[in-house]
């Protein structure tokens, strides 16, 4: 995937937003449960979320770890394991940090059943942004590149019948 000087350019002011904005929900959702069952209450949940992320990703993370080793003994690439590993590995940072906002998404990375839908999203974003990356008119994508591949094809295995000719492509090919 290819990203212009402008999309690095964006790229740490809009992640120091996204957390700024996320520290000060955060803040704002504890000061309301706080409010609604005590301060006593709040701090409890949030010692049990981080001792339930704690264990979920110890638990999580042992399956995901185990099916990306199976992956790579069995020879294949581990694509869906290896993101299943990532997002235990932030689902349960994501736990273990105090908030309610943080340990709602850590939860789903974290469970099976909301962590396939979560890989399929985040699948569907990377996708979304590939393709709108290889847009047509923009540069340094894939469609810009020339469609003529210069080249030369030669088979260089003797041919024993006579009914098999030697193939030999020489000049410009279209793709």
């Amino acid at each position: 995937m290819t990203f212009s000087n402008r999309s690095y350019r964006l790229l740490l002011p809009s992640l120091v937003i996204i957390f700024v904005l996320v520290s000060v929900a955060e803040v704002w959702l504890l000061t309301v449960v706080g409010s609604w069952i005590g301060i006593g209450w709040t701090l409890t949940i949030l010692v049990a979320e981080a001792f339930l992320g704690a264990w979920l990703l110890r638990s999580q993370g042992s399956k995901s770890w185990q099916a990306l080793v199976g992956a790579y003994e069995a020879g294949r690439i581990p694509t869906g394991q290896l993101a299943d590993a990532a997002l235990v590995l932030t689902g349960g940072v994501m736990l273990i940090l105090p908030g309610f906002f943080t340990d709602i998404i850590g939860l789903a990375f974290l469970l099976p059943p909301t962590r396939h839908l979560a890989r399929k999203g985040i699948g569907w974003l990377v996708a979304h942004s590939a393709w709108r990356a290889n847009l047509p008119g923009r540069t340094g994508g894939a469609n810009s590149a020339s469609k003529v591949v210069p080249g030369e094809v030669v088979d260089s295995q003797p041919s024993t019948s006579p009914s098999s000719p030697e193939v030999i492509i020489s000049g410009d090919v279209e793709a």
